[in-house]
């Protein structure tokens, strides 16, 4: 037996019917699993599947079996569940994979989870109960993980065999778990990637996977701590290395890891990554951003994405890969930094003054003069009175902050009929762009919200940083200016409704975050005079209102007469104010509405204000009034955003409702990206326009 297989076969378990039976051959046996915490198990969700309705209706209705004992466990998180509760069977698509809770399974020795995507190609065991023989009992094989999409590890060589389902998938080279079993096909095999855990954030209650991952890497810490404790994985990982071989080995790994287990979590992928970026740019000393967008959630895995780092202009040489040790440290200190100035109330000072000793001594020993100085200077800034008294840490003394990248959503002119294609990017200081998803397809108008769901919800993710929320700015065709975007949800479509499950996810965009319209044509093009002259405008001086089409006024539209033309539109748009804004009670993407807007962007105009859909006379003279106010406290372009975020709180509740007019849309489109995103959130005012 290796000493890989020798240490992964306590951490295996069979997930069976629950029951008092302790015989295998007598239990109803469903699949594969094994532990990564201590009283934490990761399985297939649709192995647990297995066990029908019961499994999603109660707390203790999976059968668990492992060398230490035999017991029921709960299934705490799961994707994808059953779409209806009673439904015995799901469609288990990938990811495929569930986390079942296992009290009194404390002693249970975990395998150790990899920090990264694998590395492909990858000699790779398998690992598993199986009945394929006959008779119930621990199987595994060798093979090779040939290639990973995102989703799928696909395994050939010896595939997975009936019923190790749900068990690990070991990289073999590393020492270390990188998917799980899932199931085989005719020639190759499938697994899920170990980094699809990410996917289980996101699932309401996810955030109990902080608690789980840092119990994985005390758990490996006391192992590693313990020479009584037997064999343990970073010790067999240090035997894998290669000698001589740079870079973080497996003991400082797993007390750097120990010490991150202690800190309070980031708040989603984008504090991780900012801090990543920050750290690659200074050790390679050029603007080192990855062209593949990741999605860490915890910091061991933003230390994953560097300790394997090279200098990509070192071709002579192959690379500095001592550079990676430089790159680990000094993300430690601005972790640790971060931890203290960002998130004070959570922080245990004790742990924390350990942990920055330990950096400072491992930076003494190991890193290069200018990083010991960088990590050197960070540190000092994290003062006796700072570590001891939360409370007064100054705001001065924050690092000036803002999200880490806004979302571009662009929607491009309809192709192959009235299909339209679609695109979501990241954009960073206004400038860099990461592609995340594309669609050249192309979808239907009425398709938008269904495919730009999930890219959206993970592009969000990864542009938000603490409490500096991501702007979505939406290109678009002028046809689809009326889409609600602005109303669209990321998270469930009953959340909204069901307090039980009503969170910051469920609500509208527009309630939480800057979201705005931009003129794809338009930007399409080298900005005019007029455009940037009206933008000059309206960015810092008060504001007022006017009519986008000239038939309409102060006291409504008139329902009766030919609308203006459209040079006559042009006409008068032109000779408007510079900080006055074209406001329309009426929809824009066709009809009058979009001939008048047509004219508004010919002017120069970069906002405008509008109401997606139609109304009655009364309720238009109320909407030119109230986007008066709402224009005259905005105090500026930039002001505006709060002004309407605000109201569209207020439509919301039918407390504060009454009186008001919403499904307002607006339009925001500077000649030149403004920065968004360098104010947090604040609590709305709720309180209605002055009068």
């Amino acid at each position: 037996m290796s000493a890989l297989e020798e240490m992964v076969r306590p951490s295996l378990a069979r997930i069976v019917a629950p029951g008092d039976g302790y015989a295998p051959d007598r239990e109803e046996y469903w699949g594969s699993g094994f532990f990564i915490a201590p009283g934490w198990l990761l399985t297939c969700a649709h192995v647990v599947g297995k066990g029908g309705a019961a499994v999603w209706r109660s707390g203790n209705a999976v059968g668990v079996t492992w060398q230490g004992g035999k017991t029921t466990g709960e299934v705490v998180l799961a994707k994808p569940r059953p779409e209806e509760p009673d439904g015995a069977r799901g469609s288990w698509r990938f990811p495929d994979i569930a986390l079942v809770r296992v009290r009194g399974a404390e002693d249970a020795p975990c395998v150790w989870l990899s920090d990264r995507a694998p590395t492909i190609p990858a000699l790779v065991s398998l690992h598993g109960w199986s009945r394929q023989t006959g008779d119930l009992g621990m199987r595994h094989g060798i093979g090779q993980a040939s290639a990973l999409d995102g989703k799928a590890l696909l395994l050939t060589g010896q595939t997975p065999v009936e019923g190790v389902s749900g068990g690990p998938v070991v990289d073999l080279r590393h020492g270390a778990v990188i998917g799980m079993n899932k199931g085989r096909g005719r020639h190759e095999g499938a697994a899920v990637p170990i980094t699809a855990l990410r996917e289980l954030y996101d699932v309401r209650g996810g955030e109990i996977l902080h608690t789980v991952m840092g119990a994985h890497d005390l758990h490996h810490l006391d192992r590693f701590n313990d020479p009584a404790a037997g064999a343990d994985w970073t010790r067999t990982q240090t035997r894998l290395r290669a000698p001589g071989a740079h870079g973080l080995d497996p003991g400082l790994r797993v007390r750097l890891y120990g010490h991150f287990a202690h800190l309070p979590p980031p708040g989603g992928p984008g504090e991780v990554m900012h801090l990543v970026h920050e750290v690659k740019s200074r050790v390679v000393q050029e603007d080192y951003r990855s062209p593949i967008e990741h999605d860490p959630r915890t910091w061991r895995e933003g230390a994953g994405l560097l300790h394997g780092l090279r200098d990509p202009g070192d071709h002579d040489h192959g690379g500095r890969p001592e550079l990676a040790l430089d790159a680990v440290l000094l993300y430690a200190a601005k972790v640790a930094r971060h931890a203290a100035l960002d998130h004070p109330a959570d922080v245990d000072r004790d742990r924390l003054r350990d942990f920055t000793a330990w950096i400072t001594e491992q930076a003494t020993l190991s890193a290069r003069q200018a990083i010991r100085e960088d990590i050197d200077a960070l540190l000092d800034r994290l003062s006796e009175e700072t570590l001891r008294t939360p409370a007064t840490v100054p705001t001065a003394a924050r690092t000036p902050s803002r999200a880490r990248a806004d979302v571009l959503v662009d929607v491009g002119e309809p192709v192959y009929g009235e299909r339209y294609p679609l695109s979501v990017k990241l954009l960073y200081d206004g400038q860099d762009v990461t592609p995340l998803y594309s669609n050249d397809q192309g979808v239907h108008r009425d398709e938008l919200h269904q495919y730009l769901r999930e890219p959206l919800a993970e592009a969000l993710r990864l542009g938000d940083r603490g409490e500096h929320l991501a702007a979505v700015e939406a290109f678009l065709p002028r046809r689809l200016f009326d889409v609600p975007l602005d109303d669209w949800r990321i998270g469930a479509d009953d959340a909204w409704d069901d307090a039980d499950l009503f969170d910051e996810q469920s609500m509208p965009l527009g309630l939480r975050r800057v979201v705005v319209i931009r003129d794809r044509r338009r930007n399409a093009r080298p900005a005019s005079p007029e455009w940037r002259r009206r933008w000059a405008g309206v960015a810092n001086r008060p504001l007022s209102a006017g009519p986008l089409r000239g038939e309409a006024t102060a006291q409504g539209h008139p329902q009766t007469g030919r609308p203006e033309g459209r040079m006559a539109a042009y006409g008068r748009l032109s000779g408007m104010d510079d900080a006055c804004v074209p406001v329309h009670c009426g929809p824009v993407g066709s009809g009058p509405g979009f001939d008048a807007m047509a004219a508004a962007l010919a002017a120069g105009h970069p906002l405008v204000l509008w109401r997606r859909d139609g109304h009655d006379h009364e309720e238009c003279r109320e909407f030119h009034v109230q986007a008066g106010q709402l224009l005259g406290l905005a105090g500026g372009a930039e002001g505006l955003h709060r002004q309407v975020r605000e109201l569209r709180i207020r439509v919301s509740d039918p407390d504060t409702a009454e009186g008001l007019v919403g499904d307002i849309a607006v339009l925001f489109d500077p000649p030149d990206r403004p920065p968004h995103g360098t104010e947090p959130m604040q609590p709305p005012l709720m309180a209605a326009p002055d009068t």
